[in-house]
């Protein structure tokens, strides 16, 4: 995806959060660190120039829910993380960049949850690639594209990486 075809997408993406959720009354934007956080801050300027309101933004930090914290580092850094504003009750759009194993959204699930209780939480992903190993799906998804197990998606976006593109790279060739 070039850098205009990431754009169109996250205004299309925009559009049915709030079609999906009759307006953006009760909605909130929770991005996961890293790339998940700049797409949820596009979102929200999006849908606030659509409904002419704000949308809430906040943001996650997994590192201390993942299962595979082990294999992450021998120590893993602990940073206190903050809900920008109040989740209770609210419904909350989960952003990410890409959907592959679901391990990851799981592990947001568990520390949205101790920020609060919900009254419904959407998934939101700009890539679903397949290959699920939990019983998860995007209740709004960009692309989906399929892949083999020996390819990678990697999103790069301006905020982050000071670029704007998806590629879909062989394992290898990194």
């Amino acid at each position: 995806m070039s850098a205009s075809e990431i754009e169109r997408t996250l205004v299309r993406l925009a559009h049915e959060i709030v079609e999906k959720n009759n307006g953006i009354e009760n909605i909130g934007l929770v991005g996961i660190k890293r790339r998940g956080i700049p797409i949820a801050q596009r979102l929200a300027r999006h849908i606030e120039r659509i409904e002419k309101a704000p949308v809430p933004v906040g943001t996650l930090d997994i590192t201390l829910y993942r299962d595979d914290l082990s294999t992450v580092g021998p120590k893993p850094v602990v940073q206190p993380t903050p809900m920008e504003f109040d989740i209770v009750g609210k419904d909350i759009v989960i952003c990410d960049d890409v959907l592959y194993t679901g391990r990851t959204v799981r592990a947001a699930l568990d520390a949205l949850f101790d920020h609060g209780r919900p009254r419904r939480v959407q998934l939101l992903v700009l890539i679903d690639r397949g290959h699920r190993e939990l019983p998860i799906e995007a209740t709004f998804v960009g692309r989906r594209v399929q892949t083999s197990d020996l390819e990678i998606i990697e999103v790069k976006l301006q905020e982050t990486d000071q670029l704007e593109k998806v590629l879909l790279v062989e394992r290898d060739a990194l």
